[in-house]
């Protein structure tokens, strides 16, 4: 149940999708006010997750620390790793990132007989890295969509994606990678056992929604061929708030667009935050310098102290018939 119900509510928004389009002919609804609705929905649900992280209290330095932290002048520091100054920080950050630093530095513990065998995990560094850097230049190519002119990056990077060109039209690297790279997470979270145990609903929602974009993309492209020039109108309507949808849109576009839609709304409040909420962790963005600098709690406030020699003093007599010692004597 924990594939099949998240499956099936994925295949069944497309349907419906489907069917609203190509039979209802609700071309407004799903070009216009879903989009637009799911667009404002996405931003509101970001700021508000963004400033809750922003305003929330962070009274210890407690950076993750893997390496030697900055001490004595003729001890090494490992200044990526522990950094004590903002500019390491940054590198740091940016390593993690971009390239998932911590990540490719994980190992798994595995039990073998009676033993405890420590492995690597580079394999789940490699298919994260795949996916989430060609999800990153798809969106980046979509812009060609709501530009125009289309600027010269994006035409640089739809080269770059194209280098090894297979038939007409243009096969993009990116468009196997990211379809290869969520199904080895999906494939991961089926096959090994303790990763099937942890997983819920929640984590193959995701995964399906977006395998569901990107095949429909896909096959929009390699298939069914849509009017480009139509996709094109239609998009650059919705960005100068003119929209115009024409009746001879492929319904699949629809469906590309209503699962897009439903992926920025659920963005916000999944785990697919991490991408935000990275930036907001103080276990990476803080510079580990309590040594060098002394760390004081912003809101402490002066409280009321009843000392141990004023408790002896009030209550000497009655811890003398008990039989207590005093400090006093």
């Amino acid at each position: 149940m924990k594939i099949a119900v998240p499956l099936v509510s994925v295949l069944a928004l497309a349907l419906v999708a489907w069917i609203c389009t190509a039979y209802l002919n609700l071309y407004t609804l799903f070009g216009v006010i879903i989009p637009y609705a799911a667009f404002a929905l996405f931003v509101i649900g970001f700021v508000v997750r963004i400033v809750r992280w922003g305003t929330s209290a962070v009274p210890f330095r407690i950076p993750t620390t893997c390496g030697q932290q900055k001490s004595l002048p003729w001890i090494k520091q490992a200044k990526t790793d522990n950094p004590s100054s903002y500019a390491g920080v940054v590198g740091r950050m940016l390593l993690e990132v971009l390239f998932f630093r911590s990540l490719f530095r994980n190992s798994k513990v595995e039990k073998r007989d009676d033993k405890l065998v420590i492995g690597s995990a580079k394999w789940l560094w490699l298919g994260a890295l795949v996916f989430h850097w060609s999800m990153l230049v798809i969106v980046l190519r979509h812009f060609r969509l709501f530009l125009d002119p289309v600027p010269i990056w994006v035409q640089a990077l739809e080269g770059a994606d194209s280098a090894f060109q297979i038939g007409i039209p243009i096969l993009y690297l990116t468009d196997v990678f990211v379809v290869a790279g969520l199904t080895f997470l999906f494939l991961r979270r089926v096959v090994v056992p303790r990763i099937r145990y942890l997983s819920l609903s929640v984590d193959y929602f995701p995964l399906f929604l977006l395998l569901g974009i990107a095949v429909s993309g896909i096959v929009m492209r390699y298939a069914f061929r849509v009017d480009l020039n139509s996709v094109k109108e239609l998009t650059m309507g919705l960005v100068t708030f003119n929209p115009v949808v024409g009746a001879g849109i492929e319904p699949l576009l629809f469906v590309h667009v209503f699962l897009v839609s439903v992926l920025l709304v659920y963005f916000p409040w999944s785990k697919l935050m991490h991408s935000g909420g990275v930036f907001f962790s103080p276990t990476r963005n803080l510079a580990n310098n309590n040594r060098a600098r002394r760390h004081v709690n912003p809101w402490n406030y002066p409280v009321q102290v009843h000392t141990y020699a004023e408790y002896e003093e009030e209550f000497g007599e009655k811890m003398k018939k008990v039989g207590l010692p005093l400090d006093a004597e």
